[in-house]
């Protein structure tokens, strides 16, 4: 775990709490957790299983994230109804009666792009759009980081190997994760999209993957 710098960003949004019990809400995310990435593994496999192009759809995003925060939230799989702010960011959201709207010329960029750009900059864009959106009351964090994970294996045709997974590895240490976004907000209120930090870091997480794959697998470094 790195140390200095916020270890993460909590969404603020009024909503009715359905667990008040710290210690039960921990156990209920952490089972959500599990249940959201076997939904993500799903849809991958789903994917690589299907003939035809691949299409990012708003329901799948909403799909990840009412496994995120089922039983926890009244908004499980459902954008925010209304406005949101990010504890520890200076970026503000956009108002909730653009979301949906959002959401979809996401998944457009994507679908545009699928056939010309690199499957970690498809991913880079998934995370971070989704999280400067911040589509949901609760759970963007965790529903932009699994949504790039489907569309990084998808898009790269294969169900990456190996563990700590990409998302595994952001939560362990948040810090570049938060700096990547942070990055590509400032560039995007300049009017430019600079994913360069977000593919440098989504890059160095997926060779870590794979690599620990080889190491399970009984392979030795070499050099």
């Amino acid at each position: 775990m790195s140390t200095g710098g916020p270890e993460k960003r909590d969404s603020r949004a009024l909503e009715p709490e359905l667990i008040r019990d710290p210690q039960a809400r921990a156990e209920a995310e952490a089972l959500n957790g599990l249940r959201q990435y076997d939904a993500g593994l799903a849809a991958i496999q789903d994917a690589l299983e299907r003939e035809g192009r691949y299409r990012l759809r708003p329901s799948l995003i909403l799909s990840l994230h009412r496994e995120a925060l089922r039983g926890i939230s009244m908004y499980a799989g459902n954008f925010r109804p209304g406005g949101v702010e990010i504890s520890g960011s200076r970026h503000a959201p956009p108002g909730a009666h653009l979301v949906p709207a959002l959401v979809e010329d996401l998944c457009d960029e994507v679908n545009d792009r699928w056939d010309e750009a690199s499957p970690v900059y498809l991913a880079a864009y998934v995370m971070w759009r989704l999280n400067w959106i911040h589509p949901f009351a609760d759970g963007n964090g965790r529903t932009s980081r699994i949504a790039s994970y489907v569309v990084l294996s998808i898009a790269a045709r294969t169900l990456l190997p190996g563990t700590p997974t990409i998302p595994d590895q952001i939560v362990d240490n948040r810090k570049p994760y938060f700096e990547a976004l942070d990055a590509a907000d400032a560039a995007w209120a300049e009017g430019r999209l600079d994913l360069s930090k977000m593919e440098q870091l989504l890059g160095r997480l997926l060779a870590h993957q794979l690599a620990s794959f080889w190491q399970q697998a009984g392979g030795q470094e070499t050099g």
